[in-house]
């Protein structure tokens, strides 16, 4: 069964930026220690507006719909509301160039 690839959208609450990236940097490594993402490097990176992006990999579709009872993904989902909202990713201003070039998540 082939992976699935997904794009993130996390909008920082006031003050929390260092907050989220440190969330972000550490979000997939959690997913894999679950088994459910894949050990493909994600890529993070920054919105001119501070909206993080990221971009990883599930392991399934079946991955994605056991994310929203397990309980190291539920713990971890509140731990991103804390510090961000999700964003959808057409609404980041950048990403409505024909070719978007985004700082790399620091």
């Amino acid at each position: 069964m082939a992976g699935s690839i997904v794009i993130a959208a996390y909008k920082p609450r006031p003050g929390k930026e260092r907050e989220l990236a440190a969330l972000v940097r550490g979000h997939v490594p959690r997913l894999v220690a679950a088994g459910l993402a894949t050990d493909r490097e994600p890529i993070a990176m920054c919105a001119a507006d501070g909206t993080i992006l990221e971009v990883f990999e599930w392991v399934s579709e079946d991955a994605i719909a056991q994310a929203h009872t397990h309980p190291v993904v539920q713990q971890m989902w509140a731990e991103f509301e804390a510090c961000c909202w999700y964003e959808t990713p057409a609404n980041v201003p950048d990403l409505q160039r024909m070719f978007v070039s985004l700082a790399a998540l620091s």
